[in-house]
């Protein structure tokens, strides 16, 4: 660990004062937690620290505590009994707009930032554009873009894989959520995408020139501007992608998206299709890189036309050990209990997934690299119903993660069959936990290209 790593563990476990979130009325248990360091609180160590801050929060204080940090108040909710409660929501006491304060300027009124039945009314017009039908078409369309574009990429040492991912599934949501080619935008819309996401951890959270919060205010108005352009000739297409899938849903009683609709989706699920699979699939070639066994297996399965069921042991290992949504969060519309601990209305709540998956009552020996875990004589996943959650839970549950995890397969199979990967001796990733979670140097590889590449 360096200096400044020591530096701010040591700062972040200070004895600070352990105080009560809110008085608790009789029958339940008051919030403890601590405020931490004066003015910006935990804000360092949680974008520092990510999941090892967490985790450690954990141990201290158990699955439900409280933590200042960004300039507001959170109630950690972890583990998978913490989990169920707030994403099962039975009672809907936990509200969507808990993402409003994080992301609500860049992703407005995008999906996961719906409730209840306005949520429910959207889903059910957009689920038009994920049938099993729908979802088939865009696998053909990624397979046919993996085929074209990953045996292009060069066998230099040091070749920085995750910018290649990146660049790759924003060219599939181009081209298989839009049916269109972006051209010498693709890089604007790039940086606009990148922008977004990780403003919404910004420690200065005002347009500051220069600022991470004014740089995804300007992404925002850059993709709003993009998909606003596109509208009317995706309205007026027969086109079969995403967006024309959007613009064309109606319900049975004639409910449509209005234009402001298409635009908010486009934006939301464009980042989320393209930097949750970059994510996930960058997760999957570190392991492999790490692990040559599995990954001689998973690329023996590819080569023989099986099934990919043990590259889909791979990936959710991988999804496992680097969530692709490291948190979920809520607020509170009404006073609630939580595992038996009193949360007022109005609170922030931030479930995390990345902790769920790797507390060891959950998970024997959680930090090693084990696909058979999901294997069906083992299934550790079943111990709880929230112990393996990469894709949320409750009615918000990821509405794409069946092409999600199909586009990733794709990804993989491809570079399987026209490369071979490692990392040098002693490698080790370490993964941003800013906003997403990602590889800091880029996930530099060394490619070794099959002789042959089977078609």
């Amino acid at each position: 660990m360096s200096v400044i790593g020591r530096l701010d563990r040591w700062i972040s476990d200070r004895p600070w004062p352990v105080r009560e979130h809110t008085p608790a009325p009789e029958g339940l248990r008051p919030i403890l937690g601590d405020s931490g360091p004066p003015v910006l609180g935990h804000t360092i160590a949680v974008l520092r620290q990510g999941i090892d801050f967490g985790l450690r929060r954990y141990e201290r204080f158990g699955p439900v505590t409280w933590v200042r940090a960004f300039g507001t108040t959170m109630v950690s909710a972890a583990g998978p009994e913490a989990a169920q409660v707030v994403l099962a929501n039975k009672d809907k006491a936990y509200s969507q707009q808990g993402w409003t304060f994080f992301i609500g300027p860049f992703f407005h009124r995008g999906l996961m930032l719906l409730d209840f039945e306005e949520h429910h009314h959207h889903r059910r017009l957009m689920q038009e554009a994920f049938t099993a039908d729908r979802i088939a078409g865009y696998t053909r369309k990624v397979a046919e873009l993996a085929a074209r574009e990953i045996p292009l990429w060069p066998v230099t040492p040091g070749f920085e894989v995750y910018p290649a991912l990146k660049k790759l599934t924003l060219d599939v949501a181009t081209e298989v959520f839009m049916a269109t080619e972006v051209g010498s935008e693709a890089s604007v819309l790039r940086k606009a995408f990148v922008d977004t996401v990780r403003a919404g951890t910004a420690v200065v959270r005002h347009p500051v020139p220069g600022g991470r919060w004014k740089a995804g205010l300007d992404g925002r108005k850059v993709l709003e501007d993009f998909f606003r352009r596109s509208l009317p000739q995706k309205r007026a297409s027969a086109d079969d992608d995403l967006f024309s899938a959007l613009c064309h849903a109606k319900t049975d009683d004639g409910a449509v998206f209005s234009d402001d609709d298409v635009v908010n989706h486009m934006i939301f699920l464009m980042m989320a299709a393209h930097d949750t699979s970059t994510i996930t699939t960058s997760a999957v070639v570190y392991f492999l890189g790490k692990h040559q066994e599995w990954q001689g297996r998973v690329r023996a399965e590819v080569l023989a036309g099986d099934t990919l069921d043990t590259l889909e042991l791979v990936i959710k290992e991988s999804m496992r050990l680097v969530a692709p949504v490291p948190s979920l969060v809520r607020e509170t519309v009404k006073d609630t209990d939580l595992l038996g601990h009193f949360v007022p209305k109005g609170t922030k709540i931030m479930v995390t997934p990345w902790i769920n998956h790797l507390l060891p009552e959950y998970w024997p020996d959680p930090l090693r690299f084990d696909p058979l875990r999901f294997a069906e004589d083992r299934r550790e996943d079943k111990v709880h119903r929230y112990a393996w959650v990469p894709f949320g839970g409750g009615v918000h549950k990821c509405i794409g993660m069946h092409f999600g995890m199909a586009e990733v397969k794709t990804l993989l199979a491809q570079m399987l069959r026209t490369f071979r990967w490692s990392f040098p001796p002693g490698y080790e990733v370490r993964w941003d936990p800013t906003a997403l979670p990602i590889p800091t140097d880029g996930l530099p590889i060394r490619f070794e290209r099959l002789e042959q590449v089977p078609q």
